[in-house]
């Protein structure tokens, strides 16, 4: 394992990229993509695919959707087939695709979606791919409403109970668990913290928090927490005192008692799960 994980960069100073899905088995190191999305459509293929501590069984067709700074990473066993959309928010204007935004907001809540057999998806990203390919006066509109159209058909598909239905997130909500990726662990893991960047009261961050993502501003805290732990635990080979350090907590012992009260094992038996179900071969 590495002693860090990775952090690609595809889009460089794009905004939005859609191509072929790489023909070719092969397996990839945990990494994370910096400040932009991802949304993978798989027609065929074999193998696994790891998303944060999160251990799906690709089963085409099926569609992932990865936000930005999510780690991920393959095991292919069959050759994969299908397509991969990369876009920041920047390519969209706040107002006059404000229909398309909230669907994004929306996708936050889907991680993988299995598509009926009969569900065909790959017309509409060959759309896309041929407009990117040969861009004219038209393209830029054509691109978009075949994501608006595609988004929509991702949420109508997905789980009923796995999306939040509460409208447009907030501003100040949006701009917390912006800084929440950007700053935690890092340079802030105190929710007075969050509250003195943003420019506002802890009780107006919570009230916030609880409305459109359903726990109270320190439980957003914690969650970013785990998903940092068990990021170093199941795809670095750092210690649990490094871990513990890298996060603030005061000693090992106090991380590890943490650890166990939000996931109901220590950190060694986290990492001794993801190794018996195979993770020392996905890396």
């Amino acid at each position: 394992m590495e002693d860090k994980i990775l952090i690609k960069d595809k889009l460089k100073d794009k905004v939005f990229k859609v191509s072929a899905f790489k023909a070719a088995i092969k397996r990839t190191k945990p990494h994370k993509h910096g400040g932009y999305y991802e949304l993978i459509f798989l027609s065929q293929g074999e193998g696994f695919h790891w998303i944060e501590s999160q251990h799906f069984k690709v089963s085409p067709p099926d569609l992932y959707f990865m936000k930005p700074d999510q780690m991920h990473c393959w095991q292919f066993t069959d050759i994969p087939k299908g397509y991969v959309l990369l876009f920041k928010d920047t390519m969209l204007d706040p107002v006059r695709e404000a229909p398309l935004i909230t669907l994004i907001q929306q996708l936050r809540a889907v991680t993988r979606v299995c598509l009926d057999k009969t569900m065909n998806l790959s017309s509409t990203f060959e759309g896309m791919l041929q407009e990117y390919d040969n861009p004219s006066s038209y393209s830029e509109e054509i691109i978009l409403g075949h994501l608006r159209s595609l988004f929509a058909l991702i949420l109508k598909h997905s789980e009923p109970n796995t999306l939040t239905k509460v409208g447009s997130p907030s501003s100040l909500y949006q701009r917390f668990m912006d800084l929440l990726n950007e700053k935690c662990p890092k340079e802030a893991i105190q929710v007075q913290d969050f509250a003195e960047l943003l420019g506002t009261s802890t009780q107006s961050l919570n009230a916030t928090c609880k409305k459109y993502g359903k726990l109270n501003a320190s439980q957003h805290v914690t969650h970013q927490l785990l998903v940092e732990a068990k990021r170093n635990i199941l795809h670095t080979d750092r210690s649990v005192s490094e871990i513990a350090e890298l996060l603030r907590f005061n000693d090992a012992s106090y991380f590890s008692k943490f650890f166990k009260k939000h996931t109901g094992q220590t950190p060694r038996q986290f990492r001794q799960s993801y190794l018996d179900l195979g993770g020392s071969n996905a890396i």
